[in-house]
């Protein structure tokens, strides 16, 4: 058998990326909703529709610091850009003037009534007086106290805000999955709502393993490897949305990796780990979790999976509590992809986000790459707008097991398990990094 037909084979023995992740997915469930007040619900994900209990705005009000006035009292200003004209006969040709009955701030609360010939000082937000149709923006006019003269008229309807405008009663605020952001707050504090109901974020804990691991702030050694995953992957769970905790370093040691792992099932909704995924001498952690026990298959499954890079990844629960845990690979390009593929899609479930992947594109390949056959490859890679529509995307140097591509990229690049070059020219799909630049 050729060299080509045994790797042809060994793909053959690799479970589909996108069968293993509907396997893990489907074992997992959305954390039970909790009733938060709103000033704590931002970035939580909701439990179920917000529908609006009262109209945006709550009443009719000023738009803009002017006059509020009847339309058909000022319709005779002067003529102007976007203006009513004055009418033939108007005195002096050029301005209208109307008595000031009245100052209205945000605070007035006594309703009041416009009569021919009159209008009212209004502060933005003011509730306006009944039968006005029109505010006069101040700097338009002399800002008369008394008496104002307007210089400009604007249209039927300036400057204000009718009832119910922007947001009706009973309007569907948001759907159950969508993240709470500052404007959804805004919204909700605008239309009455003070609770939501909603997904907790998941409490994720990271924990690396190895024996030759040590901790940052130190140049790597023969024998020491600076851990760089729980730092990353700590980062990483963050930024989806998590409680991240770092653990920290643990060593090779069966007892002290199962005691740890009991430990944190009381305070994790998730547990990752990293390293010790593969099949050689010192992979512990495989070793030690997937061990048969009394006739039953141990607590974590780790399967070979048409991924690259890093093709061992494992999945399972642990403690009484039975909290899912997973395995990533120890070197840390391979380990942040296998976040990006399996981790991050683990914690938007649980936090009850839909979707639970990143959103992708379709790009223009600006490069031919070549990719190993029968694995779905994450290349780091670089995604520009094209004008006129479209994306464009750069693979970056070093494929997907350099940190520093990793870090400089907007995109992962996917190579289906069938393509062994992709040819510049072609359409490629790209999943889109959210991180801020």
């Amino acid at each position: 058998m050729t060299a080509t037909a045994d790797a042809e084979a060994a793909a053959n023995e690799l479970t589909p990326l996108a069968d293993y992740l509907g396997s893990v997915l489907r074992r997992l469930r959305a954390l039970p909703p909790l009733d938060l007040d709103l000033t704590q619900a931002y970035g939580n994900v909701l439990a179920e529709d917000v529908v609006a209990p009262h109209s945006y705005p709550a009443f009719d009000q000023a738009a803009v610091d002017g006059y509020a006035a009847r339309w058909e009292d000022i319709s005779g200003g002067s003529r102007g850009p976007g203006y009513v004209p004055a009418p033939s006969g108007t005195p002096g040709g050029h301005s209208i003037r109307l008595n000031v009955v009245g100052d209205l701030g945000a605070a007035s609360w006594r309703p009041v009534r416009l009569t021919p010939g009159s209008c009212f000082s209004v502060a933005a937000g003011a509730p306006l007086p009944i039968g006005a149709d029109v505010v006069v923006p101040v700097e338009w006019t002399d800002q008369g106290m008394a008496a104002v003269e307007i210089f400009r008229a604007p249209k039927r309807g300036y400057g204000l805000r009718r009832a119910g405008e922007e947001l009706p009663a009973g309007t569907l605020l948001a759907r159950a999955g969508t993240y709470v952001s500052p404007a959804l707050v805004a919204v909700f504090a605008a239309t009455g709502i003070g609770h939501v109901v909603v997904r907790p974020s998941p409490r994720v804990v990271i924990v690396a393993t190895g024996d030759e691991l040590v901790d940052v702030g130190r140049a790597s050694q023969p024998g020491q490897v600076v851990d760089t995953n729980s730092h990353a992957l700590t980062a990483a769970a963050a930024e989806a949305g998590a409680l991240a905790y770092r653990v920290g370093i643990c060593d090779d040691d069966p007892e002290a990796l199962r005691g740890l792992l009991e430990d944190q099932t009381l305070r994790a909704d998730l547990i990752i780990t990293t390293g010790g995924t593969g099949t050689g001498p010192g992979d512990m952690v495989r070793r030690i979790l997937s061990r048969r026990e009394g006739g039953r298959a141990g607590p974590v499954a780790f399967t070979e999976v048409a991924l690259y890079p890093g093709t061992a990844l494992g999945f399972g629960t642990v403690g009484a509590e039975e909290v899912p845990v997973v395995c990533l690979p120890g070197e840390p390009g391979a380990a942040l992809i296998g976040f990006e593929v399996l981790a991050r899609p683990a914690i938007a479930l649980l936090a009850g986000a839909e979707p639970v992947f990143r959103p992708s594109v379709r790009a223009h390949l600006l490069e031919t790459v070549s990719s190993p056959g029968g694995l779905r490859e994450f290349r780091p890679a670089h995604v520009a707008e094209r004008r006129g529509g479209g994306y464009t995307v750069q693979p970056l140097a070093g494929g997907p097991f350099t940190l520093a591509g990793l870090a400089e990229a907007n995109g992962l690049l996917v190579l289906g398990e069938r393509v062994t070059t992709a040819a510049a020219g072609s359409t490629v799909d790209v999943l889109l990094l959210d991180r801020r630049r």
